[in-house]
C-alpha cells in the first residue's frame, strides 16, 4: 500500500486545525486564529468553548499551583468560523493551548534576538556525479528540495565547479530553494617531504576554489604553508609531520574566510582509524580557527555522530563556543537506494535565505544540527534552540516540507525537461515566503 511519508509527520491536530501566528515574540501580547480544516473540524456557530493556555515551562498546575501554568477562557467561533483570542506571552517558551477536550495546539514565543529569524533547513556537504556521487548536480537540488531543504552547496571531492553547475541550472527559473557555491578541499600533499594534509575540509559559499588555488602549483602552496606555519602558535602536543597539517587547514580555514565561505572542520571521527588523532582533533578545537565543527553527518553509526557530539557537549562544559552544522556528505540522494541520505541536517536561524545571511547566523551560532537517522527527530545544540527546534519539528517543519516536496518535484522535471514544469514553478514561487509571513508574527 502506498503511504504518504508527508502526512504521517504531520500531527492529527494539525491535519485538522491550523494555528496562526505560531511562533510570536515573548513578553508581548499576541493575536492567534485557530481555522478549521474541512466541515469535519468545524465550530459550532454560537457554542461556547473552554480555553486553556498552558505555558509549557511552568510544570503542571496541580504539582506547581503557584506558577503561572495555566491560563482558562471561554470563546466562540467568529462568523467565519475561527476561533480568536489574544495571550500576553510573557516569557520565551512554549506555550500549549487546549480547546475543549479534544483539540491540542501550540504556539511559541522567542527572545528578542530571535525575533526576525526565520528557520531554514539545508544542506552544506553533499555529492553529485562529478565526483563520487551518482546523480547529476542539478538532480541533487531537486531531490533534497523534496524532502525539505531550503538551502544546499554540493560540495563535491577536489572541485568547485559542480556547484556552480547546479547554480546555473535554475538560473532562468523562480526557485525559493537557495543554491550555494561551495566544495569539498583535498590539499595536494608531499608524503617525501612530511607536507601532508588529508583532512577534508569543506568550503561553503566561498567566492573562489580553494583546490584551485592550491593545486595550480602544489610546491608553491608547500612553501605558502610553511610561511604561514611561522606566523601561528602550533601547540607543543604536535610533533613531526601533524604540524604542518595543522598549519595547513589554518590556512584553508583563513582562506575560505577570506573569500566569504563558512569552513568546515569535517567529521573528525570517522573510520576505522580516526581521520585526526583526538590529540590533533582538539588541538584544532581549541583554536578556534574553522567557521563550523560537523556534528553529525555522514554516517548512521554512533562512533561517528555520537562521539562527534560528545566532544560538542564536553566542550561547552569547558566553556568553548563554537558553531555546529548537521550534513548528509552525501553520495546519491535517492532515500530509498542510500540509507545515509538523509541522516542529519542543518536548522539555521537566520533574517534570509541568502548566503550571508545564512554564514553570519551560523557564525553567531543561530543553528541547530538535526539527526533524522531515525524516524523521531533529534537535535544537537545549545538547549534554547533545541527546544524552538523540536517545537519547530512538531509543528512547522511537516507544513513547511510539505510546499517543499512541490517544489523539488517541478525542479526535478524541469532540467529533465518534461514540459508544464516551468510554469508550476512560476505559479507556486512566493508561497514559502508567505507561509513565513502567516506563521511568524514578525
Amino acid at each position: 500500500m502506498f503511504t504518504n511519508h508527508l502526512q504521517l509527520n504531520i500531527d492529527a491536530a494539525l491535519r485538522h486545525y491550523d494555528i496562526f501566528p505560531k511562533v510570536v515574540p515573548a513578553g508581548k501580547t499576541g493575536a492567534i486564529t485557530v481555522m478549521p480544516l474541512g466541515a469535519q473540524a468545524a465550530f459550532t456557530p454560537g457554542e461556547a468553548y473552554a480555553l486553556r493556555v498552558c505555558p509549557r515551562h511552568e510544570g503542571a498546575p496541580r504539582a506547581f499551583p503557584d506558577r503561572p501554568n495555566k491560563f482558562e477562557y471561554t470563546v466562540t467561533p467568529d462568523s467565519d468560523g475561527c476561533i480568536r483570542f489574544s495571550f500576553d506571552f510573557f516569557s520565551e517558551q512554549q506555550y500549549n493551548i487546549h480547546i475543549g477536550d479534544r483539540i491540542k495546539l501550540a504556539v511559541y514565543a522567542v527572545g528578542e534576538d530571535l525575533v526576525g529569524r526565520y528557520p531554514f533547513r539545508g544542506d552544506l556537504h553533499m555529492h553529485s556525479c562529478r565526483s563520487d556521487g551518482r546523480l547529476a548536480p542539478a538532480l541533487v537540488c531537486a531531490e533534497y528540495r523534496k524532502i525539505g531543504y531550503d538551502f544546499m552547496a554540493v560540495t563535491d571531492h577536489g572541485k568547485y565547479e559542480p556547484s556552480l553547475e547546479a547554480i546555473a541550472a535554475y538560473k532562468d527559473v523562480p526557485i525559493e530553494m537557495t543554491l550555494v557555491p561551495g566544495e569539498e578541499i583535498h590539499l595536494p600533499n608531499d608524503y617525501e617531504g612530511k607536507r601532508i594534509n588529508e583532512m577534508h575540509i569543506i568550503n561553503f559559499g566561498g567566492g573562489k576554489s580553494i583546490n584551485a588555488m592550491a593545486r595550480s602549483d602544489p610546491e608553491a602552496h608547500w612553501n605558502t604553508v610553511e610561511a604561514f606555519a611561522k606566523t601561528i602558535d602550533i601547540p607543543e602536543t604536535l610533533v613531526g609531520a601533524e604540524r604542518y597539517t595543522y598549519a595547513s587547514c589554518l590556512w584553508a580555514y583563513n582562506e575560505i574566510k577570506q573569500c566569504g565561505g563558512l569552513s568546515h572542520f569535517c567529521h573528525p571521527f570517522d573510520h576505522s582509524v580516526f581521520r585526526a588523532p583526538p590529540t590533533f582533533a582538539d588541538a584544532i578545537f581549541v583554536s578556534g580557527a574553522f567557521g563550523a565543527l560537523e556534528v553529525l553527518g555522514g554516517d548512521t553509526g554512533f562512533d561517528q555522530n555520537g562521539f562527534q557530539t560528545i566532544q560538542y557537549y564536553e566542550d561547552r562544559a569547558r566553556g568553548r563556543r563554537y558553531p555546529i552544522v548537521g550534513v548528509t556528505d552525501s553520495h546519491d540522494a535517492f532515500l530509498a537506494d542510500n540509507p545515509d541520505a538523509n541522516v542529519a541536517s542543518t536548522l539555521v536561524f537566520s533574517p534570509a535565505n541568502e548566503k550571508r545571511a545564512l554564514i553570519s547566523s551560523i557564525l553567531g551560532c543561530y543553528s541547530v544540527a538535526i539527526d533524522t537517522i531515525h524516524d523521531t527527530r533529534r537535535y544537537v545544540g545549545e538547549l534554547r534552540l533545541v527546544r524552538y527546534a523540536n517545537f519547530l519539528g512538531n509543528n512547522f517543519i511537516p507544513l513547511h516540507d510539505e510546499l517543499c516536496f512541490e517544489e523539488g518535484r517541478a525542479m526535478k522535471d524541469y532540467v529533465c525537461g518534461l514540459p508544464g514544469a516551468v510554469e508550476i514553478l512560476r505559479v507556486i514561487y512566493g508561497r514559502m515566503k508567505a507561509q513565513r509571513e502567516r506563521y511568524f508574527a514578525f
